[in-house]
């Protein structure tokens, strides 16, 4: 699989490492070592040369941030007393460009960063923050769309700065609240509930065979789980990503 590809990330984590300390899982500081690793392995069965073109030429592809703002910040009386969300996207943000710079260091040259979904129209968001009511919360998706510009303002900053990077940032905001928005037109039948159980607001490990409820009809749902899309969905999202990266496998 080494020569094929490598998956480093872990649920829940997120640009914040206290995010994976909180969850027990992998932090972003880890991932890059376990990179670091990966690459050392595939020198020793390649060679550095061809392990350093495999690298170069390789896709990387980096989502984060979900869980830092709906499972930790949102939640988190003291970080969410001590920081707006402006400056804790900063703080993400700032997490980000040393990350890219580190994955540059380590040969990386062809990367693809997904924007933050709407947060406010996840279902579990809506169970949580929503108040009662079944509308995608406001305050979150604008807090999502203002990280996304930044996103986007610090990834061309990046860009100018490592000449030989290709930095390409995958909206995955607006297809998905598109799909929200106008479900019928894309062939869905519910987007308030997930899939899974109630569909209010599990995930992971409430989410399997013997979950209560769990529907059997699962293409018709936008969302698998409280945070997910489900399969469908995601066929129709990365399609759009595809797209929307492209350049990424240009030569």
């Amino acid at each position: 699989m080494l020569l094929i590809g490598a998956n480093f990330a872990s649920a829940a984590s997120g640009y914040y490492n206290a995010t994976a300390i909180l969850y027990n899982t992998i932090s972003l500081s880890q991932q890059l070592e376990n990179y670091r690793e990966y690459k050392n392995k595939l020198v020793d069965i390649t060679g550095k040369s061809n392990a350093s073109s495999r690298i170069s030429r390789g896709i990387h592809l980096i989502s984060a941030g979900s869980s830092d703002f709906l499972q930790n910040y949102y939640i988190n009386p003291l970080l969410f007393a001590t920081n707006t969300p402006d400056t804790f996207s900063d703080i993400l943000l700032n997490s980000y460009d040393h990350f890219i710079q580190n994955l540059y260091e380590l040969g990386a040259r062809r990367i693809g960063v997904a924007t933050l979904p709407p947060l406010g129209c996840l279902p579990a968001a809506i169970t949580a923050f929503g108040h009662g009511n079944n509308h995608c919360v406001a305050r979150l998706n604008n807090n999502a769309i203002s990280f996304n510009n930044k996103l986007r303002h610090r990834s061309q900053r990046l860009t100018r700065r490592l000449s030989k990077l290709k930095l390409v940032v995958l909206d995955i905001y607006n297809p998905l609240y598109t799909l929200i928005t106008k479900p019928a037109e894309n062939g869905f039948a519910e987007v308030r509930r997930a899939c899974c159980g109630t569909g209010l607001l599990e995930t992971s490990i409430l989410c399997n065979q013997h979950s209560i409820g769990t529907c059997s009809n699962a293409s018709q749902y936008v969302f698998w789980d409280g945070f997910h899309p489900t399969e469908a969905a995601n066929q129709i999202l990365a399609d759009k990503l595809f797209k929307s990266g492209s350049s990424l496998i240009q030569p």
